[in-house]
């Protein structure tokens, strides 16, 4: 059928990452149109994603470009979209803020703020009464200024803070100058407002964990691990992203907001390649603070709508980030100028062991077995302003996906109020941390065995004593199929082990049952913030761990096209109002999860890593376990009891007596 053909490749070269080529034709194309002038600045470039209706049934779609611009010297926005083929501008939207939310933040704006403020009269006098008279020590942070008063609306604000950092080396996170917000309007170039809440002690204790000197001797006695593929990695990839790996196959894609982006996730069974996803990221992430003081009420930072997360990839090196055989891809983006911008070593793909696949040893045949797992690791590390973000998508040999965050970085600072203070931990003396949480939504755009899906919520039941459970010990799962959008709208429950099962309402497994896979949810806290408040208006997406929407190709972000500036509603609490069936549909499911983060003084100066994610595992979709074909492990020795011979031992694993076979899928 269409969706095997799709997945087998056809589509590839339509979907693969834009090129330098596509890119530098993009800003060619809006120069000519007259949409660029010497204040332009591109927010974002990205390929526009195609409608897959479309291509399933084997139409031409043409590989169309999306640019977010604004000009600072008059604040107009654009949305537009291009053809590099065709060079010609298909459409183009000048934005009303007021309603549509801005484009996201573009780099200039880091700058302009510090220099703006700097000149502030109302400003520096906060700054003298605090002590504070060199203004080339203090570092001026902007930050999105969230849902703005009738006063300020229509304009573009960044709210700032200040920090103190005594030498270029220092590391200012560690000396907040709290109890000061100044709101500036980064078109006019003027300081809208000075507010000085609360005068508050700047930390003095330094954080200066970068340097040598400060750290301290390093810690003896480890010694070296090496991690080699003498042979090289076991999978491959092409020139348009498309990965093969032990029966995986998929494409990688990159974009300079979600970062990460797959097409045509299938796996093997047998001579089959069967479609799971047909396309999968993190399509927002949202940093909701939990301290309500009048200097920080606002603070919540959407690092994929407001501030493009993908343009923050590192440069991963070779020992650090990645360790063994390791495949690398540059990642082509839009600058701040419309031109093509490329991040050298943004993407990190290789095979790690993943501990035992399964085992079993049998008292009644003697028979002794086991397989070691691995699985296949595509990463990606960013910094957004103090947090640095690895994501980390697995593809195991069991047919599990497992999606990953690793929080790290520097948390954000405030002074610390005083003892008992209970929105924030002291974390180093008059250093505070405020809560906070970290929510992520993953965008899971389903094709199990072909489009028509549909979603059933299982959770574990004590059953009734009865004539059939006399004794009071059975136990049994109760299976509730979400109908519509509206029944579609779940939050996780761990004490009843609530999970959602994804199935074709087509193909059946030779039980016939429908084929499907299950999304394991953490089940840790959703948005923590009053049904009434800004933020819940803005990040509606995160009050639930699942939502179920009918496709839609317009519909690619949970929080709306424009997060910046946007007064709410936009996103899923938009488009669920239409109430669309999804049963037997075809159907995206908008994943939350995340980390609720009350720091401890074990996470300054720098935060170990903290993670967070969720899992999807086959249920039904092969006939019997799907990694029986695994080989065994030529560097696993059997003991030598059961060799016969103290010392020695067989290069692998095989059963102590009799024999077995492997077997394809079932």
């Amino acid at each position: 059928m269409g969706v095997q053909e799709f997945v087998a490749g056809g589509s590839s070269a339509v979907l693969r990452t834009l090129t330098s080529e596509e890119v530098d034709a993009n800003r060619r194309i809006l120069d000519e149109a007259g949409l660029v002038s010497a204040d332009t600045h591109f927010a974002y470039i990205g390929l526009l994603e195609p409608d897959k209706r479309i291509i399933l049934a084997g139409g031409t779609v043409p590989r169309l470009v999306r640019s977010f611009i604004i000009d600072l010297g008059t604040g107009v926005s654009h949305d537009v979209v291009t053809s590099p083929a065709d060079g010609t501008v298909v459409s183009s939207k000048e934005l009303d803020t007021p309603v549509d939310g801005a484009v996201p933040v573009v780099l200039r704006e880091f700058s302009l703020v510090e220099e703006v403020v700097h000149q502030d009269e109302r400003w520096l006098a906060a700054m003298a009464k605090r002590g504070l008279t060199d203004v080339s020590t203090l570092r001026v942070n902007p930050l999105s200024a969230g849902v703005l008063d009738d006063s300020e609306r229509g304009r573009r604000i960044q709210r700032c803070f200040t920090f103190l950092q005594r030498t270029p080396e220092d590391l200012g996170w560690a000396h907040p100058v709290d109890g000061v917000t100044v709101m500036v309007d980064v078109v006019t170039g003027e300081v809208v407002d000075v507010i000085d809440y609360a005068e508050l002690p700047v930390p003095q204790e330094d954080g200066n964990f970068h340097l040598a000197s400060w750290r301290g001797p390093d810690r003896t006695g480890l010694k070296p691990i090496e991690i080699t593929q003498p042979e090289g990695p076991s999978f491959t990839i092409d020139d348009d992203g498309v990965l093969d790996w032990a029966g995986w196959r998929m494409q990688v894609g990159f974009d300079q907001r979600e970062g990460l982006v797959f097409h045509n996730i299938s796996i093997a069974d047998g001579e089959e390649q069967r479609p799971v996803l047909y396309r999968a990221s993190i399509a927002e992430m949202v940093v909701p603070y939990g301290d309500p003081a009048p200097q920080r009420w606002f603070q919540n930072f959407f690092d994929c709508g407001e501030y493009l997360l993908g343009g923050f990839a590192n440069s991963l090196e070779l020992g650090c980030d990645c360790v063994g055989d390791i495949t690398y891809l540059d990642a082509v983006l839009g600058g701040n100028d419309g031109h093509t911008q490329i991040i050298p070593q943004a993407i990190c793909i290789h095979e790690e062991d993943a501990g035992i696949l399964w085992k079993h040893f049998d008292n009644w045949n003697g028979s002794s077995d086991s397989r070691r797992n691995r699985r296949l690791v595509v990463s990606f590390f960013v910094t957004v302003g103090n947090y640095d973000y690895g994501f980390y998508w697995y593809f195991s040999l069991d047919g599990n996906i497992e999606f990953e965050v690793k929080a790290t970085g520097v948390v954000f600072t405030s002074s610390y109020p005083g003892e008992g203070y209970p929105f924030a931990t002291q974390i180093a003396p008059g250093l505070g941390a405020p809560n906070h949480q970290h929510l992520f939504s993953a965008r899971l755009d389903t094709m199990i065995d072909g489009l028509p899906n549909a979603v059933d919520e299982l959770e574990a039941v004590l059953a009734p004593r009865s004539p059939q459970n006399p004794h009071g010990t059975g136990f049994t799962q109760t299976v509730t199929r979400l109908h519509r959008e509206s029944d579609a709208q779940r939050l996780a429950d761990n004490r009843k082990g609530r999970v959602w099962f994804v199935g074709s309402t087509e193909e059946k497994n030779r039980l016939g049952q429908p084929t499907g896979w299950v999304l394991f949810p953490e089940g840790a806290p959703v948005l923590l913030a009053d049904e009434d408040s800004d933020i819940h208006a803005r990040a509606t997406f995160t009050s639930k761990h699942l939502w179920v929407t009918q496709y839609e190709p317009s519909e690619q972000y949970p929080a709306g096209d424009f997060v910046n500036l946007h007064p709410g509603g936009a996103g899923i609490p938009e488009w669920i109002t239409a109430d669309r069936s999804v049963d037997g549909e075809d159907i995206v499911l908008w994943h939350t999860f995340g980390l609720t983060h009350f720091p401890r003084p074990e996470d300054w100066p720098i935060m170990p890593v903290d993670t967070t994610g969720f899992v999807l595992k086959p249920h039904g979709f092969f006939g019997r376990n799907p990694a029986m074909d695994i080989p065994a492990n030529d560097h696993c020795a059997v003991p030598a009891a059961e060799s016969g011979a103290a010392g020695s031992g067989s290069s692998h694993c095989e059963p102590a007596s009799g024999s077995h076979e492997h077997h394809h899928h079932g």
